[in-house]
C-alpha cells in the first residue's frame, strides 16, 4: 500500500452524502439558532416523521433520512407559519424541474425569476 493509500485509508468519510443534505442541515441549525423553534420541538417532531415512514433509528444519514428530515422541515415552517404549505411545495417543484434539467455534475441552479418572489 503506498503512502497516498494510507492517508486516503485515515481520512474520514464525508459527514454527507449529498450537497443538500447538508444544506438543510445548515439551514434546520441556522433556524433553531435564530429562535423559530427549539431543537427538542424539532427533535420531536422528526422522530415522529421517522416513525410515520417506519424507518429505523440506526439510520446511516441516506437519502430516506434527509428526504424525512426535509419533509419535517416543510411541515414544520408551514405549521409555524413562516412558510406557506402551497409555496415550500411549489418551491420544492421548482427544485426538482431545475435538478432534472440540469446536466450530470453541474451544480443546480434556479432561474433568477424563479429564485425571487415578486
Amino acid at each position: 500500500m503506498s503512502e497516498r493509500d494510507v492517508q486516503m485509508a485515515k481520512r474520514p468519510e464525508p459527514a454527507f452524502d449529498q450537497p443538500w443534505h447538508a444544506q438543510v442541515f445548515a439551514l434546520t441549525v441556522h433556524l433553531n439558532e435564530n429562535g423559530v423553534f427549539s431543537w427538542g420541538d424539532w427533535v420531536w417532531r422528526f422522530s415522529a416523521t421517522l416513525r410515520r415512514h417506519g424507518l429505523a433509528k440506526d439510520l446511516n444519514g441516506g437519502e430516506d433520512y434527509f428526504a424525512a428530515w426535509l419533509e419535517t422541515l416543510e411541515l414544520y415552517l408551514a405549521e409555524v407559519g413562516t412558510v406557506a404549505a402551497e409555496d415550500a411545495v411549489d418551491m420544492r417543484l421548482k427544485w426538482e424541474t431545475a435538478y432534472l434539467a440540469t446536466p450530470h455534475g453541474q451544480p443546480v441552479r434556479l432561474a433568477e425569476s424563479t429564485a425571487r418572489k415578486g
